[in-house]
């Protein structure tokens, strides 16, 4: 049994150096997003997704619908710093906003568009 405290003991200390090394950039990376955000500020992530019926395909009209549809997207956005100052916000910043957009159609489903918005935003509270 006391062979095995001292075996144990190696172990322990052959790792100790491993775990600092390891555990480090952890740090670094908390600093640097920490240093991204301006102090007093919050960050706020929206998602929003829907279906929008009509021709897909390469023709005028499914390019009519693609460009509303991702319209829409950036209008939300607008919108929703409007609503976070209404509620909660005394400034809001539109960080980013990312559409993608899928092509659905066959047999059994309409044919149309879904689309995936996302949005983020930073607001200082009231």
């Amino acid at each position: 049994m006391t062979l095995r405290i001292p075996a144990c003991l190696g172990l322990l200390l052959l790792a100790a150096p491993s775990l600092a090394q390891a555990q480090a950039p952890r740090a670094v990376i908390m600093e640097q997003s920490a240093g991204s955000r301006q102090e007093g500020w919050v960050r706020i992530q929206n998602t929003i997704s829907y279906f929008v019926a009509g021709p897909s395909g390469e023709g005028e009209e499914a390019q009519k619908l693609r460009d509303r549809a991702r319209r829409t997207i950036y209008e939300i956005a607008a919108r929703e710093c409007d609503l976070l100052r209404e509620i909660l916000a005394k400034e809001c910043r539109i960080e980013s906003v990312s559409s993608n957009m899928s092509r659905q159609y066959g047999q059994q489903q309409p044919e149309g568009f879904t689309i995936n918005g996302s949005m983020n935003f930073q607001i200082t509270l009231k």
